[in-house]
């Protein structure tokens, strides 16, 4: 059954173009949705007028049955969690988790129960007494997210929750988001540019671009069939090239390659997928960059850029030499027109 329902919505800012159109989306009650896209696609706006911080320019939302399309923010019971954690500073963490069942007058054996259970469930009991400036940023993270369960809200809305830690730390802290979502069965819709964090964390994955949706669909699928230009390129098919009558097209020029099914308009290799150093086909090296067991080369070829990787103990070719690659046909992704 549908939790979360979006039907057709359209989306702007004041007298803007619209910034999303013709928006349906569904969600399972107890599902993790990723709203993945570049900047500007249209997520973040989608899930402000999920909140209500925005009024529709058109369409429907409706939350576990309700019409909350024109319902106030503060009447619509979903929780936030912001790219900046918006804590109190002048608040220890106690009273920063508290501060939504105040102003619902939750009574106060309930509130400190409440209290003590969202913040031994993000592992911060021991915490109370401190201030947001005697904490890490992952620390803060965990309790901007515990104000936010602590109201136990239908639906819980996160906006690049994690962009502002270290590399190491989000790596821990999308596990932990992961665990207490499955914990405590929150409906999540997660918002962010992260293609890693988007396929580590989600149930499915909403991938955005010009304010509309160009595909919904699990992690793994999302990964290894994409379905649309735009979608290969942005999970990765970094190699992207016409294809026709055994020709790859690019930079007006054409490469011959064997023959590959009728219907294929294109042809996409992820760099991994392109080895630098063998091959029928050659270019001149713009770039590498060492990645531990591989190094990875951007070549300067006659339909254009290829990006493709060797094994390190392999690559001797540098900057301006003239290396062979290879595009396995059977490696390749091919997208119909």
């Amino acid at each position: 059954m549908n939790y979360l329902t979006l039907q057709q919505l359209a989306l702007g800012y004041g007298n803007s173009k619209t910034a999303v159109e013709a928006l349906d989306l569904e969600v399972r009650q107890g599902e993790l949705i990723s709203l993945l896209g570049p900047s500007g696609c249209g997520k973040t706006t989608t899930m402000r007028a999920i909140a209500g911080l925005i009024e529709l320019r058109a369409g429907r939302i409706t939350l576990d049955g309700r019409d909350i399309s024109r319902v106030p923010p503060n009447k619509r019971n979903i929780g936030l969690v912001f790219q900046s954690y918006a804590l109190f500073p002048h608040l220890n963490v106690f009273d920063n988790v508290a501060f939504g069942l105040r102003l619902r007058r939750v009574p106060a054996p309930e509130l400190r129960s409440r209290v003590a259970k969202v913040i031994d469930a993000v592992g911060l009991s021991g915490f109370e007494d401190r201030l947001p400036a005697q904490m890490s940023g992952g620390q803060q993270q965990r309790v901007a997210l515990a104000r936010a369960i602590v109201i136990e809200p239908k639906l819980l809305l996160l906006d690049e929750p994690l962009s502002n830690l270290d590399a190491k730390l989000r790596v821990q802290m999308r596990a932990e988001l992961r665990r207490i979502q499955r914990e405590l069965g929150i409906t999540m819709l997660y918002v962010t540019h992260d293609q890693e964090e988007a396929l580590a964390m989600s149930d499915r994955i909403v991938v955005m671009n010009g304010g509309r949706i160009e595909q919904l669909d699990t992690p793994e699928t999302l990964y290894n069939a994409p379905r649309t230009r735009f979608v290969a390129h942005f999970m990765g098919f970094e190699n992207l090239f016409d294809y026709r009558q055994g020709q790859l097209l690019g930079n007006g020029q054409a490469l011959a390659c064997a023959p590959l099914p009728a219907g294929t308009a294109c042809a996409a290799w992820r760099p991994e997928q392109v080895d630098v150093g063998q091959g029928p086909y050659g270019g001149t090296v713009l770039s590498r960059g060492f990645l531990g067991d591989r190094v990875e080369y951007l070549l300067d070829t006659a339909i254009g850029q290829v990006k493709g990787t060797a094994a390190a103990a392999a690559a001797v070719a540098r900057e301006g030499d003239t290396v062979a690659f290879s595009l396995p046909p059977e490696r390749a992704l091919l997208l119909p027109a």
